[in-house]
C-alpha cells in the first residue's frame, strides 16, 4: 500500500497560540514538510489549488517544482487541479515539465473543485460546472494519449489541429487520477476513463462508501483498460505517539476551518464530542496514535479496495513542530505496518 499526504497550504491565525502564518512563512514550511516526508519514506505528496484567502496554494505545479530538486523519491502531485476552470493544454505542460524535473516522479489529479472562486476568477460560469470539467478531462486525456493533438473543439475548449504538446512525461504519460468526493456518475466517469479513483472521504461512515468503490471497478473493467483499477482513499488525520495529544492538536484547527465552511454552507459549529465520535473505528477522522490509524485503515481495506491512502494532516495551523513530528510518526511508523498488511 502506498501512503502519503496532502495539503491545501494553510494561512491564518493558530487558534492555540494566536500566532499568525503568511504564505511566504507557510511556503517555506512546505517545502521542509515535503523533504521530511521523502526521507522518512512516504510515497505521495500532493498539493491541492485554491483561490482564497486562507489557503496559499493557487498554483500547486510552482509549489512542487520548489521540492522536486530537494527530494529524491517521493512522487509530487495535485491534489487537485481544478481543471474546470484551467487550460488543459497548459494543466499537462506544467505537469509534464514537473514530471521531468523530477525524473519521473511527477502525478497529476484533477477535479471539478470544492470551492467556486476559480470560475468567476477566469472568466467561466458556474452554470457551466458539469459540461466544462467533462469536456476539458477528454482533452486532458487525449493530450496524455499521443504527442500530436487533434481535438476537434467543444462548447468550452478549442480546436486543434495536429499540433504536437510538450515536453512529453518522462514515461511516455503522465498518471492522471480523478478525484471524486462520492456521487455515482463521479465514479462511472472515472473507471468509463480507465483512469484511476481518489476517493474523498471527510465526513460519514467511510465503509458506507464501498458500494460507490465497486461502482467504479464495475465501469472499469467495461473500459478495455491495459492495467488494474486502482482506488486511493483521501482523508483528514493526524497522528502522534499518544491518541489523546493527537486529537488535542489535531482538532481546534480542523474545527476552525470547518466550522468557517459551515458558516457558508449552512453547516452547524462542530462539537469536541463529534469530532471524538468521528475518531472511532467507523468514523471518518483517521486520528490516533500509529496502532489506531493502521487498524482502522487496514480495516476498511477489503471493503473499499484501495491499495493508497493519503491523509491530509495540515487542516489549519497547526504548529510547525508537530507537524514534522507527526510526518516522522507516519512514515516510520504508519506506513510500514500499512504495507506489510
Amino acid at each position: 500500500m502506498e501512503v502519503g499526504l496532502y495539503t491545501f497550504g494553510d494561512v491564518g491565525t493558530d487558534p492555540v497560540t494566536g500566532k499568525t502564518v503568511d504564505a511566504h512563512q507557510r511556503f517555506t514550511n512546505l517545502m521542509e514538510e515535503i523533504e521530511l516526508a521523502d526521507q522518512v519514506g512516504l510515497d505521495i505528496f500532493g498539493l491541492g489549488e485554491h483561490h482564497r484567502p486562507n489557503y496559499a496554494i493557487s498554483s500547486p505545479a510552482m509549489a512542487l517544482a520548489g521540492a522536486a530538486r530537494t527530494t529524491k523519491s517521493i512522487r509530487l502531485s495535485s491534489a487537485v487541479s481544478v481543471l474546470s476552470s484551467d487550460d488543459p493544454v497548459r494543466v499537462f505542460q506544467q505537469y509534464a515539465t514537473l514530471d521531468n524535473l523530477t525524473d519521473g516522479r511527477a502525478e497529476l489529479m484533477v477535479g471539478r473543485g470544492s470551492f467556486i472562486e476559480s470560475f468567476p476568477l477566469f472568466g467561466y460560469a458556474l452554470d457551466d460546472y458539469n459540461e466544462l470539467f467533462e469536456e476539458k478531462l477528454a482533452m486532458l486525456m487525449q493530450i496524455n494519449e499521443r504527442e500530436k493533438l487533434s481535438w476537434p473543439g467543444t462548447t468550452h475548449t478549442q480546436a486543434v489541429e495536429g499540433l504536437g504538446v510538450y515536453p512529453r512525461p518522462v514515461n511516455g504519460q503522465l498518471p492522471i487520477w480523478i478525484a471524486a468526493g462520492g456521487t455515482p456518475n463521479s465514479m462511472i466517469r472515472a473507471g468509463a476513463l480507465g483512469a484511476p479513483l481518489a476517493l474523498a472521504i471527510i465526513g460519514g461512515q467511510p465503509r458506507r462508501f464501498a458500494p460507490l468503490a465497486d461502482l467504479y471497478r464495475q465501469a472499469f473493467a467495461q473500459s478495455e483498460p491495459k492495467h488494474a483499477p486502482r482506488v486511493s482513499l483521501n482523508v483528514h488525520g493526524f497522528v502522534h505517539e499518544d491518541a489523546r495529544q493527537a486529537a488535542d492538536i489535531f482538532f481546534p484547527a480542523q474545527k476552525q476551518v470547518m466550522d468557517q465552511i459551515g458558516r457558508e454552507r449552512g453547516w452547524g459549529p462542530q462539537s469536541r464530542a463529534q469530532f471524538d465520535e468521528s475518531m472511532s473505528r467507523e468514523g471518518a477522522m483517521f486520528v490516533g496514535d500509529p496502532s489506531q490509524l493502521v487498524d482502522k485503515i487496514l480495516g476498511l481495506k477489503d471493503d473499499l479496495g484501495f491499495d493508497r491512502v493519503t491523509i491530509q494532516m495540515a487542516i489549519g495551523i497547526i504548529d510547525h513542530a508537530e507537524m514534522l513530528k507527526a510526518i516522522e510518526t507516519l512514515g516510520t511508523k504508519v506506513a510500514p505496518a500499512l504495507r506489510k498488511g
